[in-house]
């Protein structure tokens, strides 16, 4: 009897060890469903933007006070964008853009500031992509011509078609 007892007794303690892994695991598999807030891009601090004033601070200054541009003007060189975003993403979902803010910064052709303007998520616009597709010249060819169609077309060593 004595034996008996001791043999359920063993059986018994795993079954806390067993709920403490499928815990573990359950845990984990939540914590990937976890809301992820990112930060992307340059969003220079509200104090840093208002230090500069226009017709007072150069290029240089400009730079040493935000950083580099995260991008200039591809038609106006004088122009720098700082441009920075905040998104969530939940698991699976697509992702969903909190807060937005675009800083442009416009030199004059002395190198100083001219004009500083700010751009939120609200002035953004929905643009609709073209599907259309760019025609290519040549032929069309089907699966045989484009498996045989080489077969007699070798040139000789020199480069020469035969």
């Amino acid at each position: 009897m004595a034996l008996h007892l001791r043999l359920r007794r063993a059986r018994r303690t795993p079954a806390p060890v067993l709920t403490g892994i499928l815990f573990a695991i359950g845990a984990i598999g939540l914590s990937a469903c976890a809301e992820n807030i990112n930060v992307r891009g340059n969003m220079p601090l509200d104090e840093d933007l208002a230090r500069i004033a226009p017709g007072v601070h150069s290029r240089n200054d400009v730079a040493r006070l935000l950083g580099s541009p995260s991008s200039v003007s591809t038609f106006e060189e004088n122009k720098w964008y700082y441009i920075g975003q905040k998104m969530t993403e939940f698991a699976f979902f697509s992702p969903e853009v909190l807060e937005r803010k675009v800083f442009v910064v416009s030199f004059g052709d002395t190198g100083t500031v001219e004009e500083t303007k700010t751009l939120g998520l609200a002035d953004g616009q929905d643009i609709d992509p073209v599907d259309r597709v760019t025609p290519t010249e040549g032929r069309k060819l089907n699966v045989f011509q484009e498996i045989f169609g080489n077969i007699g077309r070798f040139g000789s060593a020199a480069g020469n078609p035969q």
